[in-house]
Protein backbone atom coordinates (compact mmCIF):
# COMPACT_ATOMS: atom_id res chain seq x y z
CA UNK A 1 0.00 0.00 0.00
CA UNK A 2 3.21 2.12 -0.11
CA UNK A 3 1.71 3.80 -3.09
CA UNK A 4 -0.72 5.24 -2.11
CA UNK A 5 1.35 7.73 0.38
CA UNK A 6 2.18 11.09 -1.01
CA UNK A 7 4.94 11.66 -2.76
CA UNK A 8 6.72 14.15 -0.67
CA UNK A 9 6.91 11.73 2.53
CA UNK A 10 8.84 9.37 0.81
CA UNK A 11 11.77 11.75 0.83
CA UNK A 12 13.97 12.10 4.13
CA UNK A 13 12.10 13.97 7.21
CA UNK A 14 13.90 16.14 9.69
CA UNK A 15 17.36 14.47 10.45
CA UNK A 16 18.42 14.22 14.30
CA UNK A 17 21.55 13.64 15.42
CA UNK A 18 21.48 9.94 16.40
CA UNK A 19 24.29 8.46 14.52
CA UNK A 20 26.99 10.31 16.80
CA UNK A 21 24.99 9.11 19.93
CA UNK A 22 25.17 5.83 18.70
CA UNK A 23 29.11 6.05 17.99
CA UNK A 24 29.33 7.57 22.03
CA UNK A 25 27.59 4.38 23.00
CA UNK A 26 29.46 2.08 21.19
CA UNK A 27 32.87 3.51 21.95
CA UNK A 28 31.55 2.98 25.70
CA UNK A 29 30.28 6.33 26.60
CA UNK A 30 27.08 5.59 29.04
CA UNK A 31 26.84 9.30 29.71
CA UNK A 32 27.88 11.37 26.97
CA UNK A 33 28.08 15.02 26.77
CA UNK A 34 24.48 16.04 25.05
CA UNK A 35 25.38 18.81 23.05
CA UNK A 36 23.53 18.52 19.98
CA UNK A 37 19.76 19.40 20.32
CA UNK A 38 19.76 22.79 21.46
CA UNK A 39 18.24 21.96 24.52
CA UNK A 40 18.55 23.77 27.89
CA UNK A 41 20.33 21.53 30.28
CA UNK A 42 18.85 22.97 33.67
CA UNK A 43 15.59 21.88 34.95
CA UNK A 44 12.28 23.84 34.66
CA UNK A 45 11.00 26.46 36.87
CA UNK A 46 10.10 24.94 40.30
CA UNK A 47 6.85 26.85 40.60
CA UNK A 48 6.05 25.36 36.92
CA UNK A 49 6.50 21.68 37.87
CA UNK A 50 4.23 22.74 40.62
CA UNK A 51 1.87 24.00 38.45
CA UNK A 52 2.04 21.30 35.98
CA UNK A 53 1.65 18.56 39.11
CA UNK A 54 -1.08 20.12 40.60
CA UNK A 55 -3.14 20.58 37.30
CA UNK A 56 -2.71 16.44 36.55
CA UNK A 57 -5.81 15.34 38.61
CA UNK A 58 -8.22 17.05 36.03
CA UNK A 59 -6.23 15.16 33.12
CA UNK A 60 -9.75 13.09 32.13
CA UNK A 61 -11.15 16.69 30.94
CA UNK A 62 -10.43 18.60 27.73
CA UNK A 63 -8.24 21.83 28.49
CA UNK A 64 -8.99 25.35 27.78
CA UNK A 65 -9.66 25.83 24.24
CA UNK A 66 -8.69 29.01 24.46
CA UNK A 67 -5.35 28.64 26.65
CA UNK A 68 -6.80 31.91 28.85
CA UNK A 69 -4.24 31.25 31.20
CA UNK A 70 -1.33 31.21 29.26
CA UNK A 71 -2.25 33.89 26.68
CA UNK A 72 -3.22 36.61 30.06
CA UNK A 73 0.55 35.19 31.30
CA UNK A 74 1.66 36.33 28.22
CA UNK A 75 0.19 39.46 28.30
CA UNK A 76 1.28 40.30 31.50
CA UNK A 77 4.93 39.04 30.50
CA UNK A 78 5.37 40.66 27.05
CA UNK A 79 2.21 43.49 26.85
CA UNK A 80 -0.94 44.00 25.52
CA UNK A 81 -0.08 42.31 22.05
CA UNK A 82 -2.19 39.19 20.28
CA UNK A 83 -0.89 35.96 20.67
CA UNK A 84 -1.51 32.08 20.03
CA UNK A 85 -0.33 28.88 20.92
CA UNK A 86 0.28 26.02 20.10
CA UNK A 87 2.30 22.07 20.45
CA UNK A 88 5.56 24.05 20.29
CA UNK A 89 7.18 26.13 17.38
CA UNK A 90 6.63 23.73 14.95
CA UNK A 91 2.99 23.56 15.70
CA UNK A 92 2.62 27.85 15.19
CA UNK A 93 4.43 26.87 11.56
CA UNK A 94 2.43 24.54 10.42
CA UNK A 95 -1.08 26.23 11.31
CA UNK A 96 0.57 29.46 9.56
CA UNK A 97 1.27 27.76 6.31
CA UNK A 98 -1.89 26.27 6.43
CA UNK A 99 -3.64 29.52 6.59
CA UNK A 100 -2.07 31.06 3.64
CA UNK A 101 -0.64 27.90 1.40
CA UNK A 102 -1.97 26.35 -1.20
CA UNK A 103 -0.34 23.65 -3.94
CA UNK A 104 2.38 25.20 -5.43
CA UNK A 105 2.53 28.28 -3.78
CA UNK A 106 5.92 29.45 -3.10
CA UNK A 107 6.92 30.29 0.18
CA UNK A 108 10.66 31.97 0.77
CA UNK A 109 13.37 31.07 3.41
CA UNK A 110 16.31 32.93 4.19
CA UNK A 111 19.14 30.23 4.07
CA UNK A 112 21.21 28.32 5.48
CA UNK A 113 18.56 27.85 8.00
CA UNK A 114 15.96 25.46 10.56
CA UNK A 115 15.27 22.66 7.72
CA UNK A 116 11.09 22.29 9.31
CA UNK A 117 10.75 25.07 7.32
CA UNK A 118 10.58 23.16 3.84
CA UNK A 119 9.26 20.20 5.12
CA UNK A 120 6.41 21.55 6.76
CA UNK A 121 5.97 23.79 3.09
CA UNK A 122 5.97 20.51 0.87
CA UNK A 123 3.75 18.89 3.34
CA UNK A 124 1.28 21.58 2.35
CA UNK A 125 1.68 21.95 -0.98
CA UNK A 126 3.71 24.33 -1.34
CA UNK A 127 7.50 25.08 -2.90
CA UNK A 128 9.98 27.01 -1.26
CA UNK A 129 12.24 29.75 -2.71
CA UNK A 130 15.89 30.26 -1.22
CA UNK A 131 16.46 33.68 -0.11
CA UNK A 132 20.52 33.15 0.29
CA UNK A 133 21.75 34.97 3.27
CA UNK A 134 25.23 37.28 3.20
CA UNK A 135 28.68 35.86 3.62
CA UNK A 136 28.61 36.82 7.31
CA UNK A 137 25.15 34.56 7.23
CA UNK A 138 23.26 37.77 8.43
CA UNK A 139 20.64 38.64 5.31
CA UNK A 140 20.58 41.92 3.26
CA UNK A 141 16.97 43.61 3.46
CA UNK A 142 17.27 44.51 -0.45
CA UNK A 143 18.41 41.18 -1.74
CA UNK A 144 15.50 39.70 0.72
CA UNK A 145 12.66 41.45 -0.53
CA UNK A 146 13.90 40.84 -4.26
CA UNK A 147 14.22 37.31 -3.95
CA UNK A 148 10.91 37.00 -2.01
CA UNK A 149 9.02 39.17 -4.32
CA UNK A 150 5.71 36.92 -5.59
CA UNK A 151 5.61 34.70 -2.68
CA UNK A 152 2.60 35.19 0.20
CA UNK A 153 4.80 34.22 2.78
CA UNK A 154 8.96 34.14 4.29
CA UNK A 155 10.42 32.83 7.19
CA UNK A 156 13.16 34.57 8.99
CA UNK A 157 14.70 32.91 11.68
CA UNK A 158 16.66 35.60 14.48
CA UNK A 159 19.04 34.60 16.03
CA UNK A 160 19.24 31.54 13.32
CA UNK A 161 19.54 27.93 13.38
CA UNK A 162 22.53 26.69 13.04
CA UNK A 163 24.31 29.65 12.17
CA UNK A 164 23.49 31.87 15.91
CA UNK A 165 23.63 34.81 13.89
CA UNK A 166 20.91 37.64 15.08
CA UNK A 167 19.30 40.57 12.41
CA UNK A 168 18.94 44.15 13.86
CA UNK A 169 15.42 45.35 14.30
CA UNK A 170 16.21 48.02 11.61
CA UNK A 171 16.69 45.04 8.82
CA UNK A 172 13.12 43.22 9.72
CA UNK A 173 11.70 46.86 9.81
CA UNK A 174 13.30 46.93 6.49
CA UNK A 175 12.11 43.84 5.28
CA UNK A 176 8.41 44.58 6.38
CA UNK A 177 7.97 47.88 4.66
CA UNK A 178 9.06 46.73 1.59
CA UNK A 179 7.84 43.02 1.42
CA UNK A 180 4.28 42.27 -0.06
CA UNK A 181 3.70 39.10 1.71
CA UNK A 182 3.85 37.98 5.89
CA UNK A 183 7.23 37.71 7.39
CA UNK A 184 7.20 35.02 9.66
CA UNK A 185 10.01 36.03 12.33
CA UNK A 186 11.21 32.59 14.29
CA UNK A 187 12.85 33.80 17.52
CA UNK A 188 13.21 30.77 19.50
CA UNK A 189 15.96 31.44 20.84
CA UNK A 190 16.09 35.39 21.28
CA UNK A 191 15.70 34.98 25.05
CA UNK A 192 19.61 34.41 25.00
CA UNK A 193 20.21 37.15 22.80
CA UNK A 194 18.07 39.99 23.86
CA UNK A 195 17.24 42.17 20.49
CA UNK A 196 13.34 43.20 20.70
CA UNK A 197 11.51 42.80 18.05
CA UNK A 198 7.76 43.20 19.83
CA UNK A 199 7.37 46.97 18.95
CA UNK A 200 7.68 46.10 15.34
CA UNK A 201 4.29 44.19 15.92
CA UNK A 202 2.57 47.74 16.43
CA UNK A 203 3.88 49.58 13.23
CA UNK A 204 3.31 46.58 10.67
CA UNK A 205 0.28 44.42 9.87
CA UNK A 206 2.49 41.97 7.93
CA UNK A 207 4.74 40.72 10.62
CA UNK A 208 4.35 37.17 12.77
CA UNK A 209 6.92 36.88 15.62
CA UNK A 210 7.20 32.97 16.70
CA UNK A 211 8.49 32.09 20.01
CA UNK A 212 8.81 28.93 22.44
CA UNK A 213 8.97 27.83 25.64
CA UNK A 214 11.44 24.88 24.87
CA UNK A 215 14.48 26.92 25.04
CA UNK A 216 15.25 29.31 27.86
CA UNK A 217 12.06 28.42 30.00
CA UNK A 218 13.59 24.22 29.96
CA UNK A 219 9.83 23.04 28.58
CA UNK A 220 10.88 21.73 25.69
CA UNK A 221 9.69 18.36 26.69
CA UNK A 222 6.11 19.99 27.19
CA UNK A 223 5.90 21.51 23.44
CA UNK A 224 4.61 25.01 24.15
CA UNK A 225 4.31 27.59 21.10
CA UNK A 226 3.53 31.24 20.98
CA UNK A 227 3.35 33.84 18.50
CA UNK A 228 2.95 37.43 18.40
CA UNK A 229 0.28 37.73 15.58
CA UNK A 230 -1.48 40.93 13.77
CA UNK A 231 -5.11 42.13 15.59
CA UNK A 232 -6.41 40.81 11.50
CA UNK A 233 -5.45 37.54 11.58
CA UNK A 234 -6.22 36.08 15.00
CA UNK A 235 -9.23 35.02 14.16
CA UNK A 236 -8.12 32.88 10.59
CA UNK A 237 -5.05 31.21 12.42
CA UNK A 238 -7.53 29.65 14.84
CA UNK A 239 -10.11 28.75 12.18
CA UNK A 240 -7.15 26.51 10.93
CA UNK A 241 -5.60 25.62 14.29
CA UNK A 242 -6.28 21.90 15.34
CA UNK A 243 -8.51 22.03 18.66
CA UNK A 244 -7.36 21.77 22.07
CA UNK A 245 -3.65 21.98 20.57
CA UNK A 246 -2.04 22.86 23.82
CA UNK A 247 -2.88 20.54 26.74
CA UNK A 248 -3.59 22.10 30.26
CA UNK A 249 -0.01 20.60 31.47
CA UNK A 250 1.40 22.78 29.23
CA UNK A 251 -0.71 25.15 29.83
CA UNK A 252 -0.23 25.13 33.19
CA UNK A 253 3.45 25.23 33.36
CA UNK A 254 3.94 27.36 30.83
CA UNK A 255 2.50 29.95 32.51
CA UNK A 256 3.89 29.56 35.63
CA UNK A 257 7.65 29.79 34.10
CA UNK A 258 6.38 33.07 32.62
CA UNK A 259 5.84 34.45 36.14
CA UNK A 260 9.01 33.20 36.82
CA UNK A 261 11.23 36.15 35.41
CA UNK A 262 14.32 35.14 37.65
CA UNK A 263 14.48 31.76 36.91
CA UNK A 264 14.55 32.49 33.36
CA UNK A 265 17.62 35.25 33.51
CA UNK A 266 19.41 33.46 35.65
CA UNK A 267 19.74 30.24 32.90
CA UNK A 268 20.00 33.20 30.52
CA UNK A 269 22.71 34.53 32.08
CA UNK A 270 24.75 31.36 32.42
CA UNK A 271 24.49 30.14 28.74
CA UNK A 272 25.91 33.62 27.74
CA UNK A 273 28.89 33.38 30.01
CA UNK A 274 29.63 29.35 28.44
CA UNK A 275 29.04 30.74 24.52
CA UNK A 276 31.75 33.40 25.37
CA UNK A 277 33.86 30.61 26.68
CA UNK A 278 33.42 28.37 23.58
CA UNK A 279 34.45 31.56 21.60
CA UNK A 280 37.45 32.02 23.73
CA UNK A 281 38.90 28.55 23.78
CA UNK A 282 37.21 26.97 20.75
CA UNK A 283 40.61 26.48 18.63
CA UNK A 284 38.33 26.86 15.88
CA UNK A 285 36.99 29.29 14.04
CA UNK A 286 33.41 30.16 15.88
CA UNK A 287 30.75 32.18 14.58
CA UNK A 288 29.55 34.93 16.43
CA UNK A 289 25.82 34.67 17.59
CA UNK A 290 23.26 35.28 19.81
CA UNK A 291 21.38 31.28 20.67
CA UNK A 292 22.07 28.70 22.95
CA UNK A 293 24.45 26.90 20.55
CA UNK A 294 27.60 28.16 18.53
CA UNK A 295 28.50 27.36 15.11
CA UNK A 296 32.25 26.10 14.86
CA UNK A 297 34.03 26.07 11.63
CA UNK A 298 36.35 22.85 11.82
CA UNK A 299 37.49 23.09 8.10
CA UNK A 300 39.70 22.08 6.27
CA UNK A 301 38.47 18.98 8.22
CA UNK A 302 34.68 17.69 7.45
CA UNK A 303 31.76 17.48 10.03
CA UNK A 304 31.34 14.16 9.87
CA UNK A 305 35.15 13.68 10.52
CA UNK A 306 34.95 15.72 13.29
CA UNK A 307 31.28 14.57 14.78
CA UNK A 308 32.40 10.82 15.18
CA UNK A 309 35.98 11.73 16.64
CA UNK A 310 34.26 14.10 19.01
CA UNK A 311 31.24 10.93 19.82
CA UNK A 312 34.30 8.78 20.49
CA UNK A 313 35.75 10.69 22.75
CA UNK A 314 32.19 11.14 24.72
CA UNK A 315 31.03 14.36 23.40
CA UNK A 316 28.06 14.36 20.84
CA UNK A 317 27.64 17.55 18.13
CA UNK A 318 25.09 18.36 15.30
CA UNK A 319 26.35 18.17 11.89
CA UNK A 320 25.24 20.66 9.99
CA UNK A 321 26.00 18.99 6.55
CA UNK A 322 22.18 18.55 6.47
CA UNK A 323 21.19 21.91 6.10
CA UNK A 324 20.87 23.34 2.92
CA UNK A 325 23.36 25.88 1.89
CA UNK A 326 26.06 24.97 3.88
CA UNK A 327 29.43 23.26 2.84
CA UNK A 328 30.54 20.80 4.92
CA UNK A 329 32.84 21.88 7.16
CA UNK A 330 30.41 23.20 9.93
CA UNK A 331 29.26 21.56 13.35
CA UNK A 332 26.85 23.12 15.79
CA UNK A 333 27.52 23.00 19.43
CA UNK A 334 25.09 23.30 22.47
CA UNK A 335 25.68 25.01 25.69
CA UNK A 336 25.10 22.01 28.49
CA UNK A 337 25.46 21.50 31.64
CA UNK A 338 28.96 22.76 32.68
CA UNK A 339 31.04 19.23 32.80
CA UNK A 340 29.38 18.76 29.52
CA UNK A 341 31.45 22.34 28.47
CA UNK A 342 34.42 21.37 29.73
CA UNK A 343 34.50 18.02 28.21
CA UNK A 344 33.52 19.50 24.80
CA UNK A 345 36.57 22.13 24.89
CA UNK A 346 38.86 19.26 26.51
CA UNK A 347 38.08 17.08 23.38
CA UNK A 348 37.90 19.38 20.52
CA UNK A 349 41.68 20.57 21.83
CA UNK A 350 42.64 17.72 21.37
CA UNK A 351 41.30 16.97 18.16
CA UNK A 352 42.58 20.46 16.69
CA UNK A 353 45.53 20.07 14.34
CA UNK A 354 46.75 23.68 12.67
Amino acid sequence: MKHLIREVFLEEGYVFATRAADIAREAGHTRPARLASNENPFPPSPKAVKAATDVLPNANRYPDETNREFIAALKKRHGDYRFVASVGMDGIIDTVIRTFITDGDPVAVATPTYSYYGLAVRAQGGATVSVPRKEDFSVDPASFCRDAAGTKLAFLCTPNNPTGTTETTETVAQICENYEGILFLDCAYIEFDGTDYRPLMKKFDNLIIGRTMSKAYSLAGLRVGYAFVPAWYEPFYNRAATPFTLNMVSQAAGAAALRDTVHVKTIVSVVQEWRQRFIDECPFPVVPGGANFVMVDVAPRTAEDVVTELAQKGVIVRSCASFPGLPDHYIRVSIGEPWENEAFITAIGEIYQP
